[in-house]
């Protein structure tokens, strides 16, 4: 009986999900991509989930498209663009709209569309072994997930240009450093640290980091007027949060905050 391509365990205020495809690297197919779809609504629902933590099983974190699925019965390449809007995208997208943190553990490589969904959580840590590839270019495709929006913003456009269109594997300590992803870690300590800034996450304002996300993505598109407006406007929900007031009073009477995450009544 084949396992489950996604494996979800719930932790004491946040989620851990891994693609689970070890003998694959973890290439997406229709099962995980389904899967992955459940998981991440079940969390989004869930109200005592307070972040996220995704990872892959064994040697890789996630090799991208299993291409298999990617030809027809009788050898023939299909015409790509209707899966990107049935799967990939709406993955994209949804990383970025979950109203609490998202951690991506990179374990090991994270290729083509793996490398982007990594890219898509919202902090990356990843162990000293790990690459980064944008393999796309080895059969004659583009950066899709959103390789050609978060590239050029977080590396410059001549990094990003480099990566695209020679698609050189990137060394986890190099993509750290190019500030690409936010720490690498050794091997032994990544999954350790990853779980700690969860534990740490499920004590946070949760309300006011869903609002923190929101204005850093929206910061991309607007001038500063708009963001000015935008920060106005978060602040003002982010006010009204319980977590708040309990940060408040916690900061005059001396004391840690016992945050809730809970979002105005």
């Amino acid at each position: 009986m084949e396992e489950a391509p996604v494996l979800v365990e719930r932790r004491a205020g946040y989620r851990v999900i891994t693609l689970n495809r070890p003998r694959q690297l973890n290439a997406f197919n229709e099962a995980m991509h389904q899967a992955l779809k459940r998981a991440l609504a079940e969390a989004e629902e869930d109200g005592d989930c307070r972040a996220l933590l995704l990872t892959g099983a064994g040697r890789a974190f996630c090799a991208g498209q299993d291409l298999r699925e990617r030809m027809t019965p009788d050898g023939k390449t299909m015409v790509l663009g209707d899966a990107l809007d049935t799967h990939y995208n709406p993955l994209v997208r949804k990383l970025r709209a979950l109203p609490f943190p998202v951690v991506a553990a990179v374990n090991g490589v994270a290729a083509g569309a793996g490398a982007n969904i990594a890219l898509a959580c919202d902090i990356v840590l990843a162990a000293r072994s790990a690459t980064f590839v944008q393999a796309f270019a080895k059969i004659g495709l583009i950066p899709d997930c959103g390789g050609t929006w978060f590239l050029p913003r977080l590396i410059g456009p001549a990094r990003a240009r480099g990566l695209a269109l020679t698609a050189e594997p990137l060394p986890a300590d190099k993509a750290e450093a190019w500030g690409l992803i936010w720490k690498t870690l050794d091997d032994l300590e990544l999954m350790a640290q990853a779980h700690q800034l969860c534990v740490h996450f499920t004590a946070a304002p949760t309300v006011a980091l869903a609002l923190t996300k929101r204005a850093l993505d929206e910061a991309w598109a607007n001038d500063l007027d708009a963001q000015l407006d935008l920060e106005r406007e978060s602040q003002r929900e982010a006010s009204l949060s319980p977590d708040y007031a309990e940060g408040m009073r916690a900061f005059l009477q001396k004391r840690p905050p016992a945050f809730t995450g809970r979002r105005a009544p």
